[in-house]
Parts: structure tokens; C-alpha cells; sequence
């Protein structure tokens, strides 16, 4: 994806190294309504003689390497890389980055975004709302709650924001095997796509529905919203492409993403079986599909999952 040099969006609000580190997180993202997020599957919990044997272990590796890891602890150093090439380098002390081209990436793609969505709204007699994208690290709380890193990418129609710890990106490469410019350009589009849920009706519909749903009508309607989503995602990718920024190779980063983030192939990862009955997002197939028609057409009439087959 040609990003660089284009236009950064001002809808960028910077909370790295104010989210509280490991704190205490309050509520989930998992159980609570209102939250749409990009699903990354479970974690184990931690803690106990196997966490302190590892931290030993570490300790020494490092000190190996001639690396002090008290000084580490002390705040400074290289940030790792997240999957993409980049590597930033953070403030001692304070835990932002000081050459941040992660930042400059997320706002150029959400720039993006505003592009496409103005236009769209304008050409149905709409004004769209820009939405807020908050980058944090740790934790953070929104409207719809307290989060932390470890729930992953949410959009939040509380506040109408879109919440991001970009360590996500490096988790999305190493842990996923899903990594590129344009496989990260994807996830912030879906959780766009949710804030166009919003502005549009979807999201009210089914937060007041799923109040007097069984789980299991509330987990394919959330499916029909997640994939919907990755449609609007699909649409943005569509007139995005029209511009001429896209590399050879960048759609099948976007569909690698999808694949990998599907609830089928997260579970079997995971856990090593699948329970379809517990689906919320959507099969990697489903993803990849909805993703792809609304890039093909770039149509929102061609992303109504609530009365096609998904």
C-alpha cells in the first residue's frame, strides 16, 4: 500500500503511555454488549512458579546477550517490530514513541477512510461523521467500558470511537501469520465499517435486540454485523484501489487477514476443535467472502448480510 506522503487524518487522539500499564482492567470486551471488536481468540492466564521461572530464565538470557534488563524495566529501548518493518523507538520514561511511524500509518488510513465515506454519504444526501481513533497501550477506558490490549482492535458506539493498541499489528504478523501494510489497513476499515453500523442504524437495532435473544439468535445476528462490517471494509478497499495506492499483493494480505481471524480457524487454534453454535464473527470463508464482494462492487447494497444468505 502506497501510504506514505498522503494525508494524515486529525482524528487521531494519542493515549500511549497513559492507559495504566497492567492495571486493573474492570470489564472485558468478550462479555460486554456494545463493543465490536476484532477477535483474537483466548489467552491463557498467567501468573504462579511458572510465570517467575520464565522471568528468571529471561533475566539471564538477556544478560547473556550483554543487555541490561534492569534498565529495560527503567523505560527506554526499541519497541519491536510490529510485523511490518517498522521499528520504533520510544521516549525513556514515558512509553511514546518518539519516531512513530505506526501513528502516521493509522492516520493516513484513516484519512482514507474519511475520504471514502465522505464521498459515499454525499452521494446518498448524508453527512458523515468522522469518527475518533484512539491508539493506547495497557488499557484504556471508553464509554462502553474499560479494555485492555489483550481484547483486541473495538469500536465503541458510546463514544463513537475506534480504540487500537497497535501492538496488535505485531500480534496480527507473528501470532496469526496474517502481516502487511494492507492486512493492517483492513482491521481499522472493519472497525470503521462498525461506526458506519452506527451512523446508519445498525448498531441501536441490534443492542436493542439482542436484549430478548436467545444466545444463539444473538450470535448469528452479531455474525451478520461483523460481516457486514468486513463488507464496508471490502467497499472502502474498492475506491481505495481506484486511487492507485494499492501494491500487487495487497488484496491477498486484506483475504490472508480475514482467513486467519475467522472464528473457525481462531478456535482450532486455540483449542484445537471448533463449536459453530458459538460463532459471533464469522468463518474465515464468510470473511473472506464479505470482504471481497464489497471490494469487487464497492456497493453498500451489495453488503446487506441481514437478508442474504451468509
Amino acid at each position: 500500500m502506497l501510504w506514505r506522503g498522503r494525508r494524515q487524518s486529525d482524528n487521531i487522539e494519542d493515549a500511549r503511555g497513559q492507559s495504566g500499564g497492567f492495571g486493573r482492567p474492570g470489564g472485558g470486551l468478550g462479555g460486554r454488549p456494545g463493543q465490536f471488536r476484532i477477535p483474537i481468540g483466548g489467552r491463557a492466564g498467567g501468573g504462579g512458579i511458572s510465570t517467575i521461572v520464565i522471568l528468571v530464565v529471561l533475566f539471564f538470557a538477556l544478560k547473556a546477550c550483554g543487555i541490561d534488563p534492569m534498565q529495560i524495566l527503567a523505560g527506554g529501548g526499541l519497541a519491536p517490530d510490529d510485523g511490518s518493518g517498522r521499528i520504533t523507538q520510544t521516549d525513556s520514561g514515558t512509553g511514546t514513541p518518539a519516531n512513530d511511524e505506526m501513528k502516521q500509518f493509522v492516520s493516513t488510513v484513516l484519512a482514507e477512510t474519511e475520504d471514502v465515506w465522505n464521498g459515499i454519504f454525499q452521494a446518498n444526501g448524508l453527512t458523515y461523521e468522522e469518527p475518533k481513533l484512539t491508539l493506547f497501550d495497557g488499557q484504556i477506558k471508553s464509554a462502553c467500558g474499560f479494555a485492555s490490549s489483550a481484547s483486541g482492535p473495538f469500536y465503541c458506539p458510546g463514544d463513537r470511537k475506534v480504540y487500537l493498541d497497535t501492538s496488535f499489528f505485531r500480534q496480527l504478523s507473528q501470532q496469526f501469520g496474517a502481516s502487511g501494510d494492507f492486512a493492517e489497513a483492513y482491521v481499522v476499515a472493519h472497525e470503521v465499517g462498525h461506526h458506519v453500523q452506527n451512523l446508519i442504524g445498525v448498531l441501536p437495532k441490534f443492542n436493542q435486540m439482542r436484549q430478548n435473544m436467545s444466545e444463539a439468535d444473538a450470535n448469528h445476528m452479531s455474525m451478520q454485523v461483523e460481516l457486514q462490517a468486513d463488507c464496508f471494509a471490502g467497499v472502502w478497499g474498492h475506491f481505495t484501489a481506484q486511487k492507485g495506492i494499492l501494491e500487487q499483493g495487497d488484496l491477498e494480505e486484506a483475504l490472508n487477514a480475514a482467513q486467519q481471524i475467522g472464528d473457525d480457524t481462531l478456535q482450532k487454534k486455540m483449542q484445537g476443535y471448533v463449536v459453530p453454535e458459538s460463532f459471533n464473527h464469522g468463518t474465515s470463508q464468510q470473511r473472506q467472502t464479505w470482504f471481497a464482494r464489497g471490494f469487487k462492487s464497492g456497493k453498500l447494497s451489495d453488503c446487506d448480510t441481514f437478508n442474504t444468505p451468509i
